[in-house]
């Protein structure tokens, strides 16, 4: 009786009637209101940056593959360096990726950003993008057979956090918690609504296997030479530390019949040789040790293919434009060095360096100088600000230079001849507005010591590139040295900031975000081993970056982006190099690819043996390959170069005489 009394005064209790009526309110606004509206959540197969997915539920290949490609066949590449583990996750060692392990979604090529289900089958995800649910594929399965699970997932994200390399873990600053959701659900939740990126770049982190990595000797945390077990359409099949890996092709793969997949990954085996520098690898490739090879020197693609095997077609050598960001590639400076602090000096250093002339002596004029971090773009800002983008540096116009809104940013322009005298007495102007001085051709600061700077470089090959510069800064009277290191110990210190200036770069995507705290942000610049190489700072970078991340359309994100490409330009923190927007290749004439273009350039994943071809090369070498092969010589089915202008001639010129042989006929009297 005494419990059922105590019920019964608790339901009229003025209490109870408060905590009904809160109840009631909360239900009410969980439901429709009179227009049906409520936070709409999608459930889908793919996942865009801005606008809908290219391709549909249930779609059976990529446009730019061939479906019907066959397998099999081998293609073996040269890689400058060595390597001494196959765990890329950790910051550790000199690691290549062990080819096997997958992520929950894949990017396609044809998009600038669209994600479609991989490990996934489905996504789920608010209109706010302040989480998102993957679905795991019911097929999906390690190696050894055991099922990937949301186990895997969350613990891949924990170990990733807390034991890979610091860029993860300003990465997936913004990623809450990851937990399993259902038997085959796992959820990401975010802090913050509205970032419309971090969706797909949690779908972009690789799945790791826990009952693997949990076995009884085995630490995530160190380098390990023993192959990690994965799930994709390769592993490791042998290698020898320092010198070569293959990765062959895993015939039960388990997504093998989904439309992300088909027509790629053709290979039955892919080697990877490694060389000191790229000397041997050229040759290599000449004595057919080597199937394919992406030149990167521009004296090299001049002159060191002359030869007998290119010109009769065996050996491809052909350009391929893309319309890809080709990014930042540049001189940088480490503005944690105090030397570096003073704008006025990083753009005297600037001026130094003769672009022009290195680009007739040097590049045979095939390079464009960069003048954007997001050069050959829709990305890049190009003359005064204007429009919106003006709008948006408005607000922080105290904060920016004057210069930023009264004039375009432009590279310093030479006649060539390898006397910049104009740009070097600008250089010394600049100078004279600083606390430093020049004494006896040395430049002083104020506590006496001289400007030395060491650049650091793991290879001799920009060696020429800037022997040249450092006589140009000798005449400001800035003493720079040039030291080579080996890949490892370069890795270190890149890895710790210790240097004065390197050859760096930023690569940048068609839909830059997240990544960009990462290049450019103040927390970035204080973390050892993150991509802000330069240690840039600066409170109006950093705010362009968050407004960035979070933009809700296409157009948004392309002023604000320029708006940030034009901040960054006019802190003078790097000497701007050089791009071309295209890939210079060379490949033995045994291979095939669709002859549709891929925005990016290159993708091996596409291309695959042709065994006519392949029988036709190996019987031209026991021949010496004196004789041409069937088809265009330049590329499958492709005239490139030279030969498409000549072929154009010829076309032309034929049209034109069957024109004036019809006309002849029709009007014999003329002529």
């Amino acid at each position: 009786m005494y419990s059922l009394t105590k019920s019964a005064d608790i339901f009229n209790s003025p209490g109870w009637l408060q905590i009904s009526l809160i109840c009631l309110l909360l239900a009410w606004a969980a439901l429709p209101d009179a227009h049906g509206n409520r936070p709409e959540v999608v459930r889908a197969h793919a996942i865009a940056m801005h606008g809908e997915p290219r391709y549909a539920a249930g779609f059976a290949h990529f446009d730019y593959v061939n479906p019907d490609a066959p397998k099999g066949g081998e293609i073996r590449q040269g890689a400058r360096g060595t390597f001494d583990s196959f765990n890329p996750w950790i910051d550790k060692g000199t690691p290549v990726s062990p080819g096997s392990i997958e992520t929950l979604m894949t990017q396609s090529r044809d998009e600038a950003f669209t994600m479609y289900c991989l490990l996934c089958e489905e996504i789920e995800y608010p209109e706010d993008r302040s989480w998102i649910t993957f679905y795991l594929h019911p097929d999906a399965r390690w190696h050894d057979n055991v099922p990937i699970t949301p186990e895997d997932v969350v613990w891949s994200f924990d170990t990733l956090m807390e034991k890979g390399v610091p860029s993860y873990r300003f990465y997936y600053a913004d990623v809450m918690e990851v937990v399993k959701v259902g038997e085959r659900a796992v959820q990401f939740r975010f802090r913050n609504a509205g970032n419309r990126e971090l969706p797909l770049i949690v779908g972009d982190m690789p799945i790791l296997p826990r009952h693997y990595w949990e076995q009884e000797g085995r630490d995530f945390a160190r380098t390990t030479l023993d192959p990690p077990l994965g799930s994709g359409p390769y592993r490791i099949r042998d290698f020898d530390a320092g010198r070569y890996y293959a990765l062959e092709r895993v015939e039960n793969y388990w997504g093998r019949h989904l439309g992300v997949h088909q027509g790629l990954d053709n290979f039955d085996i892919m080697r990877v040789d490694f060389f000191r520098d790229r000397i041997p690898i050229r040759l290599a490739l000449k004595a057919g040790e080597i199937d394919y090879y992406h030149e990167n020197t521009a004296k090299s693609w001049a002159t060191e293919f002359d030869i007998p095997a290119v010109d009769s077609g065996w050996l491809v050598k052909e350009t391929v434009r893309h319309s890809a960001p080709e990014g930042m590639q540049a001189f940088v400076m480490n503005l944690r060095r105090d030397k570096f602090q003073d704008i006025r000096i990083r753009q005297a250093i600037s001026m130094a360096f003769d672009f022009n002339w290195t680009n007739q002596k040097i590049f045979y004029d095939q390079y464009t100088r960069s003048e954007s971090f997001f050069s050959n773009s829709e990305l890049a800002s190009s003359g005064i600000p204007g429009g919106a983008e003006l709008r948006v540096l408005d607000a922080y116009r105290d904060q920016l230079p004057p210069e930023l809104f009264e004039r375009p940013f432009e590279v310093p322009e030479t006649d060539g001849s390898g006397w910049s005298r104009e740009n070097l007495l600008e250089a010394l102007d600049l100078i004279r507005q600083t606390d430093w001085t020049l004494d006896d051709g040395r430049l002083i600061d104020p506590d006496g010591r001289p400007m030395t700077i060491e650049f650091l470089m793991y290879s001799s090959s920009f060696e020429r590139l800037i022997l040249p510069y450092v006589a140009n800064l000798k005449r400001l009277g800035i003493d720079m040295s040039v030291r080579i290191v080996d890949t490892g110990q370069y890795i270190n210190r890149l890895r710790s900031f210790d240097f004065d200036m390197i050859v760096g770069g930023w690569g940048q995507s068609e839909t830059p975000g997240n990544e960009q705290r990462e290049f450019w942000s103040c927390a970035a610049a204080e973390r050892a081993g993150s991509r802000n190489t330069s240690g840039i700072c600066h409170p109006v970078i950093d705010d362009l970056v968050r407004r960035l991340i979070v933009a809700k359309d296409r157009e948004e994100l392309i002023t604000l982006t320029r708006a940030l490409d034009r901040v960054l330009l006019w802190q003078h923190f790097v000497v701007p190099n050089w791009h071309l927007p295209a890939d210079r290749i060379l490949w033995w004439n045994r291979f095939d690819r669709p002859d549709i273009p891929l925005r990016n350039g290159v993708n091996l994943s596409r291309w695959w043996v042709d065994e006519a071809r392949a029988e036709r090369l190996s019987e031209a070498r026991e021949n010496g390959l004196t004789q041409t092969p069937q088809g265009d010589a330049d590329s499958p089915g492709r005239p490139t170069g030279w030969k498409l202008v000549l072929l154009g001639m010829l076309l032309t010129a034929g049209f034109i005489l069957m024109r004036n042989a019809l006309g002849a006929r029709r009007n014999p009297g003329e002529g």
